[in-house]
């Protein structure tokens, strides 16, 4: 099977597809998916926003970021249905990322899960990252 990569505006994609592919991702896990009102907010505010489609057009994989496109983009999200994990659908995101900010570095806080997979795609461990919850 293959995919296609997109960059697409947050406000034009359909909410429901998009918590359908955080909750077959497993991301859905640590994001209010069930808060709909701030979901949509997620997705809309999000200035760098790529989707991947397999050939039938079903979202299977989705990035969220925000980026200056110059010095810094920060992934928020990176989303891939788990039956399409491991076929290289995420890599393919991270280098959609890449390209519309090729300038900007990339800075993501890794899923538990995904801690080995990141190094696998060229990211470097950063031990200074902080977080600040509200």
């Amino acid at each position: 099977m293959s995919w296609k990569i997109d960059r697409v505006e947050g406000t034009a994609l359909d909410l429901d597809e998009v918590l359908g592919v955080y909750h077959a991702s497993g991301l859905g896990e640590r994001r209010p998916v069930a808060d709909r009102e701030r979901f949509a907010a997620m997705v809309e505010n999000a200035n760098l926003v790529l989707v991947a489609r397999d050939d039938d057009g079903t979202l299977i994989g989705i990035v969220r970021a925000v980026s200056d496109f110059s010095y810094v983009t920060y992934v928020s999200d990176i989303a891939v249905v788990r039956d399409r994990q491991r076929s290289g659908v995420g890599r393919a995101l991270v280098d959609a990322t890449r390209d519309a900010a090729p300038a900007a570095k990339l800075v993501l806080l890794s899923a538990p899960a995904a801690v080995d997979y990141y190094p696998h795609i060229g990211f470097t461990r950063h031990e200074s990252a902080w977080v600040l919850n509200p």
